[in-house]
């Protein structure tokens, strides 16, 4: 056992140098870039918003396949001819993420049309935007089946699969809100913590799995129907994301295999302040609210991508 721990302390000094080395050889010359011209896609919440963004984003840089699942069949089947006209193989299905059954047999029909999937993107989330006193528990309740636990079914459905083929990706997009809260959304802000935790604890899970690897993808306010209405303090200093641009951002993030993803790059300062917080500065958590989260949140009722 002590020659055990004797080694660690020898070896783990070697792994930093070879990891800082290596970082810094990314920084000087340029990645490569997956090929995606062998993998099939899935994006949970596609039909619109991000979710169609992205099967854009993957029909465009040569996915194989693309599979959309969401609840209104209008949107799906709408995205779905435009991705075929680029030319890329697309498929849909009604899916509630929210529904665990639902889920594992929607799966189980995804396997046998159109083969196994590589890379999941878990997209679909729901937003109510209220305080906890004014939320009806059903919705509550929707918000966290869909936006948390639909990524457990999800994963626990495609995840088998990638390891035994040693070739998947997780990706999950998440939200700022996930590092730092604000009052009026209480559903959401929860459910992103908790999918936040679900991913950070899967990513570290996947480091000894060959070939399957995992991406969150933590945005600022995205202009998007599920945030119409929403309004942020300072909008010159930071506006709103498009849409467009968080689907590219991520496409790469998963072509770099990187694990976490901030957009835009400010929303690091996030990180910055929660840990003065940690250290006993409250003001950090007070100032990341007022400099950079929405000062106002969507109060129209329930909104889904």
């Amino acid at each position: 056992m002590v020659w055990k721990w004797l080694g660690a302390l020898v070896v783990f000094p070697l792994q930093m140098i070879y990891l800082v080395a290596k970082a810094a050889v990314g920084l000087v010359l340029p990645a490569k870039l997956r090929d995606l011209s062998r993998e099939n896609v899935l994006i949970t919440g596609g039909g619109r918003g991000i979710g169609r963004q992205l099967a854009r984003e993957f029909a465009a840089r040569g996915a194989r396949k693309i599979v959309l699942w969401g609840r209104t069949e209008k949107c799906l089947k709408e995205t779905t001819e435009e991705i075929r006209q680029m030319g890329t193989e697309c498929h849909y299905f009604i899916c509630d993420v929210g529904n665990r059954e639902e889920v594992y047999q929607t799966a189980k029909a995804v396997r046998e049309k159109v083969g196994d999937i590589t890379i999941l993107v878990n997209n679909a989330a729901v937003v109510h935007g209220k305080s906890l006193m004014d939320s009806d528990d059903d919705a509550l309740l929707k918000s966290q089946h869909i936006n948390t636990l639909g990524q457990f079914w999800t994963t626990k459905a495609f995840l088998p699969r990638m390891l035994e083929l040693q070739n998947g990706h997780i990706v999950c997009l998440n939200s700022v809100l996930a590092l730092s809260a604000i009052p009026g959304a209480i559903d959401y802000c929860t459910s992103k913590a908790s999918a936040f935790a679900f991913m950070e604890s899967l990513t570290l899970g996947l480091l000894d799995c060959p070939g399957v690897s995992a991406t969150t993808v933590l945005p600022f306010h995205t202009s998007t129907e599920m945030f119409q209405g929403m309004r942020v303090r300072f909008p010159n200093l930071f506006p709103p994301l498009k849409p467009e641009t968080v689907a590219r951002r991520t496409v790469e993030a998963v072509q770099l295999n990187q694990a976490l993803l901030l957009l835009p790059w400010t929303m690091h300062a996030l990180v910055i302040l929660k840990r003065y917080r940690a250290a006993g500065g409250a003001p950090g958590q007070a100032c990341a609210h007022r400099a950079l989260l929405p000062g106002s949140p969507v109060r129209r009722g329930p909104r889904t991508r």
